[in-house]
């Protein structure tokens, strides 16, 4: 353990430097594979466990932690049973008492054995998320309208089963816990896989109208239909759901990693920004941030020693900085993948991936894929200062780079000087030099990570993303050329800047962030909030959906869409107590606005975009 301690010290330095989120001992990011759990049932994985502990002698410890873990799932069953028996002896109602009833009988199929009808599958995927989501904050779910289809044909055809059931028992689902699923997409045929289910999915997330983590899957095969309705309910309730990703970019993006088109297509959208493919692969997607305008603000002051100003060796001197960024990066993923096992086993998750007990070990040792997203953090505030560099010091010479230093120094004090470069061309305001430079900065980041080596068949995936941590990763940088104060938070994901542009914003923003797609099957999200001035009627939904597709067309991996009423927002920011019940999708998750810090609530309110 010591030779570990001193292993991890001697990175710290250089990640405390560049503001890296290591993704060492990061939470549970990727995907069980379901189908092993609705086959085999809590008493099938005890089996399992002891035939292979038979088969691996030496991996007793393994196989001990796995039994337990199992045994004690089955005993929280247990005690649902016992209160449901003390329930139904006091119950005195006969509708409550059938209910608590059924309930029981449930509950006692599947204490041991597998699932057979949609009600147990229902159940027991509560309890197996209950009991993943206490051990490492699992969040990850499937393709619910799949996997659940044939037990409710099954149950259909049998009598035993109506559409009012279905999404009852859907919408509790959802609500015991908000685990990400997608739905709809399409096959490795290109087959739409979209069904009856799926539309009773959306059904029931409305019924209950509240957050929801549901992700639809967008091809130009899905059922068209399907998708208004999506759009329908995402302008009706205005809860930030569903997501959309987009199937062509996401696919053939990831087979550019190695992967053949099937298990490309197995991947799915079951996190804030994030895919995996079930029960194979162990991505620590969205655990894993370099803050790229940390890694600029240290080449501002490395040419500043250097003297020698322009912005091509500004860029050059970043590109030397992100290139050990990177580098101890992979040193630090490296690290936790080898010794994950040792230090948090995923023993839930264990249970439900493919050659863990069989072989007797965790999934952080033999995942089938290790295709490990990292993430670049604040993209928008480089581009936006290289873009300020160029036009305002450079090409117009409205100020000198000493000014423009010393500017910085002071956390501009004159507001002169930092109005003259905030109010430079902006990425994301269409054709500007900021938008070309995001390009460039796009480019780079791809290259350097693609080309950074990594041992045992691990590689990065390179995507733009910063999920709630902008104003952390803002706080450990300086004052920056676009006119950025120390200490502001930097800009969210893929995001531009706040205030970028007034008119036709939602379609210009959607433009830009689709020119900076890393196209390996990782996400740059469009994050976007707006007030469309549309009702949910057919005029508002293509509206929306004209806006998804066209995106999509242009390369966008994912969209999260915030509908929001202007007035009622800017009360809510005021006084969160107004409007409690106001939901805002913050990143990849949704929350209750007023759950949120004053300095998020801000944030939110800072992206608001006006109508289309």
């Amino acid at each position: 353990m010591e030779y570990k301690i001193k292993e991890l010290t001697k990175y710290r330095q250089i990640q405390e430097k560049y503001n890296i989120t290591t993704g060492i001992d990061g939470d549970a990011h990727f995907a069980c594979d379901y189908r092993i759990g609705f086959e085999l049932g809590f008493g099938g994985f005890l089996e399992k466990i002891e035939k292979y502990r038979k088969i691996n002698p030496d991996k007793e410890s393994f196989y001990d932690a796995e039994e337990r873990v199992v045994k004690a799932t089955i005993r929280f069953i247990q005690r649902h049973i016992d209160k449901l028996s003390e329930m139904i002896a006091l119950e005195e109602h006969e509708g409550v008492k059938q209910n608590l009833t059924e309930m029981k009988k449930v509950c006692e199929n599947i204490r041991y054995d597998a699932p057979k009808s949609f009600q147990e599958v229902c159940q027991w995927t509560a309890f197996f998320n209950c009991a993943s989501r206490i051990y490492t904050r699992d969040g990850a779910g499937f393709q619910l309208d799949g996997l659940l289809l044939p037990y409710y044909e099954r149950d259909i055809k049998a009598g035993i089963l109506d559409d009012e059931k279905a999404k009852f028992l859907i919408a509790n689902l959802l609500l015991i816990d908000p685990h990400y699923y997608q739905i709809s997409g399409v096959d490795e045929n290109d087959e739409d896989m979209t069904n009856h289910l799926s539309y009773l999915i959306l059904e029931a997330a409305d019924s209950i109208n509240i957050a929801t983590n549901l992700t639809v899957r967008v091809h130009e095969n899905c059922d068209r239909e399907f998708l208004k309705k999506s759009v329908y309910y995402l302008l009706k309730n205005k809860n930030g759901w569903p997501r959309f990703c987009n199937d062509k970019a996401l696919a053939e993006g990831y087979m550019r990693n190695g992967v053949d088109k099937k298990t490309a297509r197995e991947r799915i959208a079951v996190g804030c920004n994030w895919m995996c493919v079930p029960g194979k692969e162990f991505p620590m997607n969205d655990t894993v941030k370099v803050n790229v305008a940390k890694v600029f603000d240290e080449a501002m002051k490395d040419m500043r020693e250097e003297g020698e100003y322009s912005t091509e060796r500004l860029f050059d001197i970043y590109e030397e900085h992100l290139k050990k960024a990177v580098s101890v990066t992979a040193e630090g993923v490296n690290l936790h993948i080898d010794h994950a096992w040792e230090v948090t086993p995923e023993l839930i998750m264990n249970l439900m991936m493919h050659n863990t007990l069989e072989k007797g070990e965790d999934i952080s040792q033999c995942a089938e894929l290790y295709t490990v997203g990292i993430d670049g953090a604040g993209l928008a505030v480089v581009a936006d200062s290289f873009g300020a560099l160029e036009t305002r010091v450079e090409k117009e010479e409205l100020i000198t780079w000493d000014e423009m230093y010393e500017a910085l120094d002071n956390d501009f004090v004159d507001e002169r000087t930092r109005l003259i470069l905030n109010t430079a061309p902006k990425y994301c305001q269409g054709g500007t030099v900021s938008d070309e430079w995001a390009k460039r900065l796009t480019e780079s980041w791809v290259r350097i990570v693609k080309a950074q080596p990594m041992p045992k068949g691990r590689q990065f995936i390179p995507g733009w993303f910063s999920w709630s941590r902008t104003i952390e990763y803002g706080s450990k940088v300086g004052a920056t050329p676009n006119g950025r104060r120390k200490g502001e938070p930097i800009s969210h994901g893929a995001n531009p800047n706040p205030h970028f542009r007034t008119d036709g914003a939602p379609t210009a923003q959607a433009n830009g962030i689709a020119s900076v797609q890393c196209g390996y099957g990782n996400t740059a999200p469009l994050q976007i909030e707006f007030d469309p001035k549309l009702a949910a009627d057919e005029k508002g939904v293509d509206t929306i959906l004209r806006l998804i597709e066209s995106h999509f067309h242009q390369g966008g991996t994912l969209i999260n869409i915030n509908i929001l009423d202007k007035k009622k927002l800017m009360e809510a920011n005021e006084n969160p107590e107004r409007h409690p019940d106001l939901v805002v999708r913050v990143t990849g998750f949704t929350a209750y606005f007023a759950s949120l810090s004053p300095q998020f609530r801000q944030l939110v309110v800072d992206r608001f975009l006006q109508g289309i």
